[in-house]
């Protein structure tokens, strides 16, 4: 019974350092080159051209994009994550045509909705418009200092610029 109950501490104790220093990167990682990147992008785009990206497709062109061999995380994450990409990729890539932002629109919601932070659900930030939800726009004080920085330009929507302007 000692035996099982050491063992089982033991198995404990190394099963917790490889979680704990599983989350710890080795090393510092190489910042990715944009050429690099660029012909990653191209990459992409040729492969889901016909809609359908094979996760060896993927693994090369993550491969090529980081330009040193993945490492076991990498290629576990890829796997895992490579249906969604597949998904997300299944249209033509046609790389922007996404329709922008509007920032008339945008101060239009903030006006009549700021409150319940519709605005922010608009310009992509999700969970600061949950909290603008459940908070009435922070008692109106929030909504007002939106409404003002729409005004300005200063907010804009998420990892984008306004297609269209004041």
């Amino acid at each position: 019974m000692k035996r099982v109950k050491n063992a089982s501490l033991l198995m404990f104790s190394a099963l917790c350092i490889l979680l704990l220093t599983a989350a710890i990167p080795a090393s510092k990682p190489e910042p990715i080159k944009p050429e690099s990147l660029q012909n990653a992008i191209a990459a992409l785009k040729v492969a889901s051209a016909d809609g359908n990206i094979s996760y060896k497709e993927l693994k090369a062109i993550a491969t090529e994009a980081k330009g040193s061999k993945l490492t076991l995380k990498e290629r576990i994450g890829l796997k895992v994550f490579g249906k969604k990409i597949t998904s997300k990729t299944a249209t033509p890539f046609e790389g922007g045509a996404t329709k922008g932002k509007s920032q008339l629109i945008a101060l239009i919601l903030c006006f009549f909705l700021g409150c319940l932070g519709i605005h922010r659900f608009y310009l992509g930030y999700t969970w600061q418009g949950v909290v603008q939800l459940l908070t009435l726009g922070g008692c109106g004080v929030w909504a007002l200092i939106d409404f003002i920085r729409i005004i300005i330009g200063d907010l804009q929507p998420k990892m984008e610029d306004y297609e269209t302007t004041l």
